[in-house]
C-alpha cells in the first residue's frame, strides 16, 4: 500500500505491514491499545533532515494550556506545524517547519491509518462508523503537529503522565528523532544512559508491589526511526532525561466518520 515517496522513508516498505498486523495482534492478546515499531522510519532518512530543524527551523513557542501539561503551566520546548482549527494551542504554527517535513507527514499518515484499522477491527464498534479510502483503510487528519526537544532543565526534561489531547483525539503517533550531532558533538547532545524512551499504562489489570491493582507499566527504550502508536486515551510518558537532549515528532489524529 506504499507509495514511492513513503517507501524512500519507511526502514522495510515490504514488510511495515506484516509487522503491524502481527504487532497488534501481540498487542490485542495483552489487552494493549498501543503499538512500538523500531526502527520503522529510516534512521538515515531522519539523519537527512534533521540539520535544519536543529540549526535553523525549530524556534519553540510558549503556550499556556488551560490546567497545564501534565502539571507544566507553561509549555517552553515544542514548535507546532500544525495546530487546531481554533488556534490551541497556538495561532502561528511553523509553516517552514512543515513544508520541510511534508513527506514524512504524509507517511506517518499512511502508517496510522494501517495500524488503526488493524487496531480497530473485528467486533469494534468503531470500525463501522468510520470513512474508508479505497483500500479499506480509515480516512484520517492531522489535528496538532509539533515538535519536541527535551533537555535536562526543570520543565524541559520530560512529558510526564499523560493523554494525548486530553482524550479527545482518536490516536497519536510518536516518532523518536535523532540524537542532534550537528550543532554539537555527538557525546555532548547524546542522552544514552541517562534516561528517555516511552512508558505505557496499558493492558492488562496487574497488582503493583504496594498492592494496588491497574494497567501493565511498560517502557520502550525508544531510539531514532522508532514509532509507537497511541490508540484515544491511553496514559503513557516521555521519560525524563537527565543529560543532552531528546527529540521527538508528535502527530494528534482524527479519524473521519
Amino acid at each position: 500500500f506504499l507509495n514511492e515517496n513513503v517507501s524512500s522513508i519507511v526502514s522495510n516498505p515490504i514488510d511495515i505491514t506484516k509487522q503491524i498486523i502481527k504487532g497488534v495482534v501481540r498487542a490485542k492478546l495483552n489487552k494493549r491499545r498501543h503499538l512500538v515499531i523500531p526502527g520503522a522510519i529510516s534512521p538515515t532518512y531522519l539523519d537527512y533532515l534533521m540539520p535544519s530543524i536543529v540549526a535553523d527551523l525549530f524556534q519553540p513557542q510558549t503556550v499556556t494550556y488551560n490546567g497545564g501539561v501534565a502539571n507544566i503551566k507553561q509549555w517552553k520546548i515544542s514548535c507546532y506545524l500544525e495546530v487546531m482549527e481554533s488556534g490551541i494551542p497556538c495561532t502561528n504554527p511553523h509553516e517552514g517547519l512543515k513544508s520541510h517535513c511534508r513527506e514524512l507527514l504524509d507517511t506517518c499518515n499512511t502508517l496510522f491509518a494501517s495500524w488503526y484499522r488493524q487496531q480497530h477491527a473485528c467486533n469494534d464498534k468503531t470500525t463501522s462508523s468510520y470513512k474508508v479510502d479505497e483500500e479499506g483503510n480509515p480516512i484520517v487528519s492531522r489535528l496538532m503537529t509539533f515538535i519536541t526537544r527535551y533537555t535536562p532543565a526543570p520543565d524541559e526534561n520530560a512529558l510526564l503522565k499523560h493523554v494525548d489531547g486530553a482524550g479527545k483525539v482518536d490516536g497519536s503517533v510518536v516518532v523518536a528523532l535523532p540524537i542532534d550531532r550537528w550543532t554539537a558533538s555527538e557525546e555532548e547532545n547524546s542522552f544514552e544512559g541517562h534516561g528517555g524512551g516511552l512508558t505505557f499504562w496499558d493492558g492488562r489489570t496487574k497488582r503493583s508491589a504496594n498492592g494496588t491493582r491497574g494497567p501493565e507499566e511498560i517502557v520502550y527504550d525508544t531510539r531514532s526511526g522508532d514509532i509507537a502508536f497511541i490508540d484515544r486515551a491511553v496514559w503513557h510518558q516521555a521519560n525524563p532525561i537527565t543529560r543532552g537532549t531528546r527529540w521527538a515528532l508528535v502527530i494528534f489524529y482524527k479519524v473521519e466518520r
